[in-house]
Order: structure tokens, then sequence, then C-alpha cells
């Protein structure tokens, strides 16, 4: 998501101040319940997942019966960023991402590659 400053915000139209003005409290908690509310239909929402365009590292981690610390050293990277990822504070970017990826699809040829390095 790019980040902007309140600088770069086009200042509101007459119409959009009017209509801000007019909006309640009870407006904006009804528009939260309306945006947090999705209809799932028939699924059992325990069987929801979120789906993430990179793999897990704690499953990848997981599968390959590591520590993060074990983890971490073998592939090149930094203990705090698997903690990080894993604990949802952060998401990993770039190469990172693609990284991950490789561990996923063939662990061993990752392992080469970063012991090379």
């Amino acid at each position: 998501m790019p980040r902007i400053s309140l600088n770069d915000v086009p200042p509101l139209s007459l119409e959009q101040q009017a209509r801000l003005k007019a909006t309640s409290e009870e407006d904006i908690q009804r528009h939260i319940r309306e945006d947090d509310t999705v209809d799932v239909g028939e699924v059992d929402p325990g069987e929801l997942r979120v789906v993430r365009p990179y793999p897990d590292p704690r499953e990848l981690r997981k599968r390959l019966k590591m520590t993060q610390e074990e983890f971490a050293q073998t592939f090149g990277l930094s203990v705090w960023s698997i903690r990080d990822w894993e604990q949802h504070k952060a998401e990993p970017e770039g190469p990172s991402r693609i990284l991950l990826k490789v561990i996923e699809i063939d662990p061993e040829v990752a392992r080469k590659a970063a012991a090379a390095a």
C-alpha cells in the first residue's frame, strides 16, 4: 500500500464536507459493523484460513522440524525477522518472499544456496 502524507490528500469538495458533517456516530458504528460482516454462506468459519502470497513461515519451519534459530541460521535470515513474521508483526518482502517459496518447493536447494553464499 503506498504511503502518502496529509499534504498529498486533495481537499474535500463542499459536498463531501457536508456529507462528513452530517455523519453521526451511530452512522459510523453501523458502517464499521457492515464492513466487518462477511457472508461466508454455508462455510464453517473454523474452516476458513488466511491465504498469503507467500508460504507461512511457521508452517514451513515446523514442516522442516527446525527451531526459529536453526531456520534463520540455515537460510541466512534474521531470527528477529522470523519471529516478527510468525507473530504477524511484519510480513516478508521481496527476496524474503522468494526465499520462502524456494524453501517450500525444495528446501535442499535453498540450503545449498545459503551455504554457498
